[in-house]
């Protein structure tokens, strides 16, 4: 039987291996992966490089923010847009979040950071959610628009549903304990600053919306890098690079 080499764009870990059940390891499961084999490593290798060619039902191409139209996420009616994300490896484990920043639909900034070694994936979304509000207030104080996309509706339900009923019942719940309660409460309090003036959007997980896919890859550079404080993206911002990192 020819070997073959087998290509990950989108997995727990992207590259080039040479034997199926490694390359099982990574997507099996995973939300969206995309892969595929070739029958020589140099046109495996240069599939992976360029990012080329998407099989038959794999994940959605990515397509910039900027481009996307829909009722939930116009980005000419905000003159900012933030995208956040949390992952955790393992879960619960090593926790960190990730932002991407969008400025008249363009990509200017992305973030990552807030490392905590005995997180969770809730903890790491509610973090993120915390400063991509604290980024829009800055925004919001000086007469912009702003929009914050998360694809986490529990830490979206936190701040801007359940928090309400958990405030006038003295921040308890009939099932019982309340996690996460510190940063809910930080959270909800900022966010009823700005409530009237934001736009808090819920986006799809890896359904390749760019600030999506961005803010995941921040998220798990954190985790990686260990990266304690939220550090600005120092690196060149080249999309197609960016993506290939892992995906959280």
């Amino acid at each position: 039987m020819a070997k073959k080499f087998y290509v990950v764009w989108r997995g727990r870990k992207t590259g080039v291996f040479t034997d199926w059940a490694t390359t099982q390891r990574h997507v099996d499961k995973f939300p969206g992966a995309q892969h595929k084999s070739f029958m020589t490593r140099a046109e495996a290798e240069h599939a992976f490089k360029t990012g080329r060619p998407v099989p038959v039902g794999a994940a959605p191409v990515i397509k910039n923010a900027a481009n996307r139209r829909s009722a939930k996420t116009n980005p000419a009616s905000f003159d900012l847009q933030i995208y956040c994300d949390g992952a955790c490896d393992p879960n619960p484990g090593n926790a960190g979040s990730g932002i991407a920043v969008y400025r008249a639909g363009k990509l200017a900034q992305l973030w990552y950071g807030l490392h905590n070694p005995d997180g969770t994936n809730n903890t790491a979304e509610l973090n993120a959610l915390h400063h991509a509000l604290l980024m829009a207030e800055e925004a919001i104080l000086v007469g912009q628009t702003a929009q914050v996309l998360c694809d986490s509706m529990y830490s979206i339900n936190c701040v801007s549903k359940w928090a309400v009923g958990w405030e006038k019942k003295g921040w308890r719940k009939a099932s019982g304990e309340i996690k996460n309660l510190e940063i809910i409460k930080a959270t909800y309090v900022l966010y009823g600053r700005i409530e009237s003036r934001l736009k808090l959007t819920h986006v799809s997980a890896h359904a390749g919306t760019e600030g999506n896919e961005l803010a995941d890859r921040m998220a798990m550079f954190a985790v990686q890098s260990k990266t304690k404080d939220l550090c600005r993206y120092r690196e060149e911002i080249d999309v197609r690079t960016l993506l290939r990192m892992r995906a959280g």
